[in-house]
């Protein structure tokens, strides 16, 4: 069997989602190659060694450089902030490595636009971490949209609300806190949480044409972790638009992170001619569906499990009705990564994918900024 040797950049959430999945996803899927967990890479050299114990690489480095030059690195995993997003994926890509690249994609869409041009160029193997699409629930709603058992789209609708930032006394920048930082996140809940639902969206609807956007930012200024100063807060708390899709149904989408109660309630509903379906991230095993077309008297909403062997990547797991959870969702993009090396077929998203969802989000703070309908460029 071929190896497939990863270098983590990053050891914070995300590189314990990644490296988790890369750990597992031997033992459930057939697939050509090994993961080798093959270094982990951060600044803090005891925090990387910690790191590096606990998940079982064979070896740190603590300048990203040095990790993209290794002759037995195969592939880049950038899990850190969006602020090096773009530095790191362009040096991997001009040495000739694969990249995979937590999201969003970059800071804007400029900047993700040199990340795409520099993975195209390469002809390198590339993709974002939109986890989402991976949940067996999700990509059932995906298969019921394709094979069009909701007819003509109607309606799109999404929200993802959090509440970990209400209280004043949070600072901003710093390893807890960077995304609070606009110098390093590039936006706040637009870029963060909407950025999945607007991936999401664009998978299973298809391309959004215009928005109409509204976002504010509810503590105006925050202590900075590293430096204790008072600072003005830049990234937005809180973000709201209208759209337009390219099939010609409406949508709305709402981020925040005041919302009191919650703390990561993600959800979708698709209404079409024919039927509708509605998803949780709370209940991610199920997807709720409806269709007109049933008999009168047991019409209704149904719920189903989704927990078959039938069902997306279900297979792999264990006997029908012992349902998965959020970590098997990143397990699932790198089976597809990996058997997309296989078979010569890319996986998504792609970088161009996610350059696809940086334009929207930049539409999305020109128009809270202009008060006015904007335009989406196409990737």
């Amino acid at each position: 069997m071929k190896t497939l040797n990863v270098g983590m950049i990053g050891y914070g959430f995300m590189g314990r989602a990644h490296s988790n999945a890369f750990r597992k996803v031997n033992n459930f899927f057939p697939l050509d190659r090994q993961i080798v967990l093959k270094a982990a890479c951060g600044r803090d050299a005891a925090k990387t060694k910690s790191f590096a114990d606990t998940w079982g690489y064979e070896a740190i480095e603590c300048d990203w450089k040095k990790l993209i030059n290794r002759d037995d690195i195969d592939l880049i995993d950038i899990a850190a902030p969006n602020n090096v997003h773009a530095e790191i994926a362009i040096a991997a890509a001009k040495a000739g490595k694969m990249v995979m690249c937590e999201k969003p994609l970059a800071m804007n869409a400029d900047e993700a636009k040199t990340m795409v041009k520099a993975v195209e160029k390469a002809k390198v193997p590339n993709m974002v971490w939109y986890n989402y699409r991976r949940i067996p629930a999700v990509t059932l709603a995906k298969q019921l949209i394709d094979e069009g058992k909701l007819g003509k789209i109607f309606h799109y609708r999404a929200k993802f609300l959090q509440d970990w930032t209400i209280s004043a006394d949070v600072p901003q920048g710093g390893p807890g806190t960077w995304r609070l930082d606009v110098s390093v996140a590039g936006s706040g809940v637009t870029g963060d949480l909407l950025a999945h639902c607007i991936d999401t969206a664009l998978w299973l609807n298809g391309g959004i044409d215009k928005v109409s956007a509204m976002t504010e930012t509810f503590v105006k200024e925050r202590k900075h972790a590293l430096s204790g100063k008072t600072q003005k807060v830049g990234i937005d708390d809180a973000s709201a638009f209208l759209a337009r899709f390219s099939n010609g149904s409406l949508a709305t989408f709402e981020a925040t992170r005041y919302a009191r109660g919650h703390k990561a309630l993600y959800t979708f509903e698709i209404n079409g001619e024919n039927a509708s379906i509605f998803w949780d991230l709370h209940d991610l095993h199920r997807l709720q569906y409806f269709d007109h077309r049933d008999a009168g008297y047991v019409r209704g909403w149904r719920s189903i499990h989704v927990s078959d062997g039938d069902h997306p990547y279900m297979k792999n797991w264990w006997v029908p009705g012992l349902q998965i959870g959020y970590e098997h969702s990143f397990v699932h993009q790198v089976a597809d990564f990996v058997q997309g090396l296989s078979d010569g077929k890319p996986a998504s998203p792609t970088f161009r994918d996610g350059l696809a969802t940086d334009f929207v989000t930049d539409a999305v703070l020109k128009s809270a900024k202009t008060q006015k309908w904007e335009n989406v460029k196409k990737a």
